[in-house]
């Protein structure tokens, strides 16, 4: 029995819940979380022909197939614990709650984009949602989560680290580093593993000698957990039951979601040259949507409620579209603001906005595209 529901027949019974137990979640919550669900799908498959008409520059990496994983792991957080991710965060900013037009914007490299043009599909970001970003190197989250926990235990704040990971960064040096360090200081991180079965174009058996990455938090003496990342309700489940030991006990764990992308490692990769299109179709088969809806209509949700949340999903894209369209670029003599922290003149005081080589203003040449 799922541990929820079991919390919430113990509730009713008059019995005291278990500490770190999922609430259960209303049928309201239910069809929220599944509209959710259906924004990131009907959001990246827009990214998808926004980039292939040239929109969206730099890269650009889809999480088509992983709603459930994003979607439910997110759930767990509470609003003041943090969430640091990979590249792959379209899904991650849309399920923290940073609106749809500012991840639009932003992939658009547009001024109010949620990090002012500044940083693109990669780099999404919204401190104020304690979000602290997308990051573009394989595997430079994790000692950067790892140091956000310790500030946390400094600091005696009651919050948890959410750091997620692709399964091509564990075996990464910053892996092996940041989990070591979080055992030792018994640092508040659940490390969450998503595991889509490819690490660009390898599969997760030949590029892991050991291919159960949950498995891996043995070697550092924490939990290790693994759960079927298209089971919604598994997912938020496990999810909250590992984030509250870590708030409340200063537990890290290692959290691995199995689940699989459509779409190729990004937009430029066909994805087929690794995987075959049966195998693709295989496993669409085991849709998160489509598990969620057929949850939902099991618990009375009328069809209608499925297709309105699925068309107020697709008018919130367009207007996410529309927004970053018509929203102006980032000013150019700002676009490398904030890059040197505050106090640091002394270090880089020739180092104006955008000049490392000390020049007095960031200009573009007339024949640079020439």
């Amino acid at each position: 029995m799922p541990t929820k529901i079991k919390a919430a027949e113990d509730a009713a019974a008059g019995k005291d819940a278990d500490v770190g137990v999922a609430p259960a979640l209303s049928v309201e919550r239910q069809l929220e979380l599944y509209r959710e669900m259906t924004l990131i799908r009907l959001f990246e498959e827009e990214a998808e022909r926004q980039y292939k008409a040239a929109r969206i520059g730099g890269y650009c990496h889809l999480s088509s197939g992983q709603e459930a994983a994003t979607v439910g792991t997110v759930e767990a957080l509470e609003p003041d614990d943090l969430l640091i991710t990979g590249y792959r965060c379209h899904g991650f900013a849309l399920a923290r709650g940073v609106p749809a037009d500012a991840v639009m914007a932003e992939l658009f490299g547009r001024r109010d984009g949620c990090a002012h043009g500044r940083g693109g599909s990669m780099h999404l970001l919204d401190v104020s949602r304690g979000y602290y970003g997308g990051w573009g190197i394989v595997g430079g989250q994790l000692p950067i989560a790892t140091g956000m926990g310790l500030s946390l235990v400094r600091r005696g704040a009651p919050q948890a680290v959410l750091c997620e990971l692709g399964d091509g960064a564990v075996n990464m040096g910053a892996w092996h580093e940041s989990l070591n360090l979080a055992a030792v200081w018994q640092l508040p991180v659940v490390f969450l593993v998503v595991n889509n079965k490819y690490g660009m174009g390898t599969s997760v058996e030949r590029a892991s000698a050991e291919p159960d990455f949950f498995k891996r938090a043995a070697a550092y003496r924490i939990a290790g957990e693994r759960v079927d990342g298209n089971d919604l309700e598994a997912v938020i489940e496990v999810s909250s039951r590992l984030l509250a030991e870590a708030r409340e006990q200063r537990k890290p764990a290692v959290l691995e979601v199995l689940t699989y992308r459509y779409r190729g490692h990004s937009v430029a990769d066909a994805g087929l040259a690794y995987r075959t299109r049966e195998e693709i179709d295989e496993r669409r088969k085991l849709d998160p949507l489509v598990r969620t809806q057929e949850r939902l209509r099991a618990l009375g949700v009328a069809e209608a409620e499925l297709e309105a949340a699925e068309r107020q999903a697709a008018d919130t894209v367009a207007a996410a579209v529309e927004f970053a369209e018509s929203n102006p670029a980032p000013e150019l003599d700002r676009l490398a603001a904030g890059v040197y922290a505050e106090g640091s003149a002394s270090q880089f005081e020739r180092m104006l906005p955008g000049s490392p080589q000390g020049e007095r203003e960031l200009v573009f040449a007339a024949g640079l595209g020439q």
